[in-house]
């Protein structure tokens, strides 16, 4: 029951994946994970983040996506139900985008949000 949860919580697209396992290669301390998260701030009160870790904490939720393990901890799954991360490569630049069908306001510059 959890695997179905947890297949509908987050998706990385395999554009994103592959260069997450790259950025992970280049790591010194060699991590397991990728952490997905939701932090207040920004103008809208809510922004993401993305960092490495080696082990997942007692209240993620572990998720594999196109051979990437995802932790979400319990305070983020509820902001990142359905959530899409994205590598979008461009002439304006290129980095992860998340895409997130329960955002109901951003700010103008694009960092934050809030949802209902």
């Amino acid at each position: 029951m959890a695997t179905e949860q947890s297949q509908k919580l987050i998706t990385i697209t395999p554009k994103a994946a592959e260069k997450i396992k790259e950025f992970m290669a280049e790591e010194t301390e060699k991590p397991q994970y990728l952490r997905v998260y939701v932090q207040g701030g920004g103008c809208s009160g809510l922004s993401y983040g993305m960092g490495f870790e080696k082990e997942a904490e007692e209240d993620d939720l572990t998720i594999e996506e196109n051979g990437v393990k995802v932790l979400v901890d319990s305070m983020s799954q509820d902001h990142l139900q359905g959530a899409n991360v994205d590598y979008i490569e461009s002439l304006m630049g290129s980095g992860f985008k998340i895409n997130n069908p329960n955002v109901t306001k951003s700010c103008s510059c694009g960092s934050s949000f809030s949802t209902e």
